[in-house]
């Protein structure tokens, strides 16, 4: 990148959506490529301090390019998790899934942080949007990649499957495919077939139904060992 195209402090705010007079996200999102390629901390930094602008525009515009960011380079943004922790609690709704979506995108650069705060994460989850929560699934399910969390992640996650939205079920049962410990396939399972019968769009059915198939020879690997 020619360091005189560089982003610099100066110019930040002047690129985002809002200042453009834009209604998509496309100069946020540009905003984001350009930071990502510079590896441009200031950058990341003036956005943070923007996260409480006058303008609730604003505000919206810096957490999008934020998690953006994240989202290919968390390391870039994990310095400032503690900020986006108290994103959760603010009265906006767009910067408290905006806020958990940067958690989500930092959880396996900040998983000891991340976990030590796992009940304020979930207490939003559950009274908030349905995007909040589908950002703290993802965080769970991160967490569940680790050895040190996996436990208490995947009792979680397992909460987080019998309580959700009937629309939100078969998306968080196909994510949590690939972290299902051995040991509690039976459990998983069973706790989709037994809210399965509440589903009643027939192409999220086959979804979840799909996903109770694709356990079938982890169970009989289970029950075989238990024999």
């Amino acid at each position: 990148m020619d360091k005189h195209n560089k982003v610099s402090m100066s110019d930040i705010i002047e690129r985002l959506a809002t200042s453009l007079g834009k209604e998509n996200q496309l100069p946020n999102i540009g905003l984001a490529r350009q930071i990502i390629s510079e590896k441009n901390d200031t950058a990341v930094k003036v956005l943070v301090d923007n996260l409480y602008h006058q303008n609730k525009a604003i505000q919206s515009d810096c957490i999008k390019v934020l998690y953006e960011v994240g989202e290919k380079s968390p390391e870039l943004i994990s310095e400032y998790l503690h900020e986006f922790i108290n994103l959760l609690a603010h009265k906006n709704n767009r910067l408290q899934w905006g806020g958990m979506a940067a958690i989500h995108s930092i959880t396996i650069n900040k998983a000891k942080e991340v976990y030590q705060v796992l009940p304020k994460i979930l207490k939003t989850a559950n009274r908030g949007s349905v995007i909040t929560r589908d950002h703290a699934v993802g965080i769970l399910i991160k967490l569940c990649t680790l050895p040190t969390y996996k436990l208490e992640a995947f009792q979680q996650l397992m909460l987080q499957l019998e309580e959700c939205p009937n629309n939100q079920l078969p998306m968080y049962a196909e994510r949590a495919m690939d972290i299902v410990p051995v040991e509690q396939t039976t459990a998983f399972i069973q706790l989709l077939e037994k809210r399965l019968a509440d589903v009643a769009q027939e192409s999220k059915r086959k979804r979840l139904v799909k996903v109770i198939k694709s356990f079938q020879p982890k169970q009989e690997r289970v029950k075989k060992k238990s024999a």
